[in-house]
């Protein structure tokens, strides 16, 4: 595994590219009871205020004030008052827009990852959705802001190896009303761990 995290440069794109490179990407949190790495394997674009089904489309609160913040930056929230969703803040400082992890394969800490659970899974299970990727992490609030490009940060990124197009595919979103049609999650075809899609359900919103 590479040393040096993804630099703020990488995040500083537009949405829809950071969101494709992102995938096959690991991401690494270290805690003080061990570390935790995922091979990300399906991410989901969300692009601020020009985007319905962004919790930016309205404007800047303290919420998703990080979502406004520099590139590079981890943005989390607690949803549904059960669990946490991660995203990573990208594009230019005050853009807002922002990437949605929501599922990949566990390729560190297997053990950490699977204590994590409250219920039983396999190992394809353990990061399969955005909820059980960031239990699977170790994600809470204290991430919330966390500079994902900075080598002492708890959390990281590592770059993916390069993919071939033919591996990439993209669809709707998952759990928006706003913008739901638009292609923009992403995933790595033919990998166990990628999320059951579901249509969306117009009066909820699972957003970044």
């Amino acid at each position: 595994m590479p040393t040096d995290p993804l630099p703020p440069s990488f995040y500083d794109r537009p949405v829809l590219q950071v969101a494709r490179d992102l995938l096959g990407a690991t991401v690494e949190h270290r805690s003080p009871v061990g570390a935790v790495a995922v091979r990300l394997t399906e991410v989901e674009a969300y692009d601020g205020e020009d985007d319905p089904g962004s919790h930016a489309f309205r404007g800047q609160t303290p919420r998703n004030a990080v979502m406004f913040g520099p590139p590079g930056r981890v943005y989390a929230y607690f949803t549904y008052g059960m669990h946490w969703c991660m995203n990573l803040v990208c594009g230019p400082e005050g853009r807002a827009s922002a990437v949605l992890l929501r599922a990949g394969e566990v390729v560190r800490g297997h053990e950490l990852a699977a204590a994590r659970r409250t219920s039983s899974r396999g190992a394809r299970d353990l990061a399969r959705g955005p909820a059980r990727l960031t239990t699977a992490l170790g994600v809470d609030r204290a991430l919330d802001g966390a500079d994902a490009t900075a080598p002492r940060s708890p959390l990281v990124v590592h770059a993916a190896p390069a993919l071939q197009s033919t591996h990439v595919r993209c669809g709707p979103r998952v759990g928006v009303g706003g913008g739901a049609h638009l292609p923009w999650r992403f995933w790595l075809d033919g990998e166990p761990t990628v999320s059951a899609y579901r249509p969306a359900v117009s009066r909820r919103r699972r957003t970044g």
